[in-house]
């Protein structure tokens, strides 16, 4: 009985001081490599590069896993900087400490700025293309832009101009890591016009 209680308090003390660790390595990953792009705080100030601050970590995490080349097979998203970027993330555990960072700091959001088109991006936010089979956004991210933990990503705040260069990505097959492929179902669709009203009126939800 003693050596099993005693044996408990060791992996115990094991699997704690491999979470410190991760933790430890994640914050310096993200003041130092990933600040570069995404800002100090996972705000980034470049409309190429998404914000990351008040993510959901589980879909950070699937996003550097996708990014990773796991067992010699080719990564299930392809970007040329972050398929260079991520293998200086040592393993999973101090992937979901980098998410959970990212997840825990405050987002400073982007704003709508097209009024011509706000009546428009609203429309397919809450009521998505009814003549096209296109969904509501606010289905699957939430009626506010927050998302669906584990499932959907926020988008409120996020820039107009990354969200709609996603939107363009899965439509043109660029980017093939949605499950089911639900987003580029959605995204062959659309129009130009109206995934830019979309991620206009996406911006600016709170």
């Amino acid at each position: 009985m003693i050596k099993r209680s005693l044996l408990l308090s060791l992996l115990l003390v094991g699997s704690f001081q491999a979470h410190a660790s991760a933790e430890a390595t994640a914050k310096q990953l993200a003041e130092t490599v990933c600040a570069a792009c995404h800002g100090l705080d996972g705000n980034s100030v470049l409309p190429e590069n998404p914000k990351l601050a008040g993510q959901i970590p589980e879909y950070l995490f699937k996003q550097m896993r996708d990014y990773s080349s796991i067992e010699g097979e080719a990564p299930a998203r392809v970007n040329a900087v972050m398929n260079g970027m991520i293998v200086m993330v040592p393993d999973d555990e101090t992937k979901r400490a980098l998410a959970e960072y990212y997840a825990a700091q405050e987002l400073k959001p982007e704003s709508a700025t097209s009024l011509d088109t706000i009546e428009l991006g609203q429309q397919i936010w809450r009521a998505g293309i009814a003549s096209k089979g296109v969904p509501a956004c606010a289905a699957c991210h939430g009626p506010a832009g927050a998302g669906m933990p584990a499932e959907y990503p926020r988008i409120s705040g996020q820039f107009a101009q990354y969200t709609l260069t996603q939107l363009q990505a899965f439509r043109e097959l660029e980017r093939a890591n949605d499950p089911n492929e639900m987003m580029r179902d959605i995204a062959l669709k659309m129009t130009d016009a109206e995934m830019r009203a979309v991620a206009d009126y996406a911006a600016g939800l709170r």
